[in-house]
C-alpha cells in the first residue's frame, strides 16, 4: 500500500509576502526637463516658469512621474519643486529622480503602512522573483520591518529558501 504524500509547506505556518502583490497599477512617466532648458545647458527662469505655467498637465492624470534632467546642467532645487507643484493635481505621485528612484519611493510607502499582525511570531518567506520591476531596496525596506515582529525570515520559495534571520 502506498504511503500518502504530505504537503508539509501548505501545512506549516510558513507565511509567503510577495513584493509584487503591491506593485502600484498605473503608468510610469519620465518628465525630462532639459527640453525646457536654454541649449538643452541653461535654466532661464522667465523662460522656465512660462513653459511650467503654459505646459497641459492634465497629461499625467492618475500617472506615477519621475522628474529628472538628463543632461549635465546644473538644475537649481526650486526648478524640480515647482514642477512637482505643478504636477500635484494630476499625477497619482512624483518624485525628483528616475524610474528605479519612482519604484523605490513607492515601495517605501507601501512598506512603511503594512500591517505585519499577520506575520507576528511566524516563519515568513520573502518571494524573490517577479515579473514586475520591484526594486532592490524594497527587500531590504521589508526585511528591516519585519525583523521585530517575525520568528524568521527566509528569502525565496517554500521548496529553496535561503535562511535570513532567526529569533533566538
Amino acid at each position: 500500500m502506498a504511503e500518502e504524500i504530505i504537503n508539509r509547506v501548505a501545512n506549516s505556518k510558513l507565511v509567503t509576502i510577495d513584493l509584487e502583490d503591491y506593485y502600484p497599477k498605473g503608468q510610469r512617466v519620465l518628465f525630462d526637463i532639459k527640453d525646457w532648458l536654454f541649449q538643452e545647458l541653461i535654466l532661464k527662469e522667465s523662460d522656465f516658469r512660462t513653459f511650467v505655467k503654459e505646459h497641459d498637465w492634465s497629461q499625467y492624470q492618475d500617472q506615477y512621474v519621475a522628474i529628472t534632467c538628463s543632461t549635465d546642467a546644473i538644475i537649481p532645487a526650486w526648478a524640480f519643486m515647482l514642477v512637482s507643484i505643478a504636477l500635484k493635481p494630476y499625477a497619482k505621485y512624483n518624485i525628483t529622480g528616475n524610474l528605479e528612484d519612482l519604484e523605490t519611493a513607492l515601495y517605501h510607502d507601501i512598506i512603511e503602512e503594512l500591517n505585519l499582525t499577520d506575520y507576528e511570531d511566524k516563519p515568513v518567506i520573502i518571494k524573490g522573483c517577479s515579473k514586475k520591476p520591484v526594486p532592490l531596496a524594497a527587500y531590504s525596506m521589508i526585511t528591516n520591518k519585519l525583523k521585530p515582529v517575525a520568528k524568521s525570515i527566509m528569502f525565496g520559495e517554500a521548496c529553496s529558501n535561503v535562511p535570513l534571520f532567526k529569533r533566538k
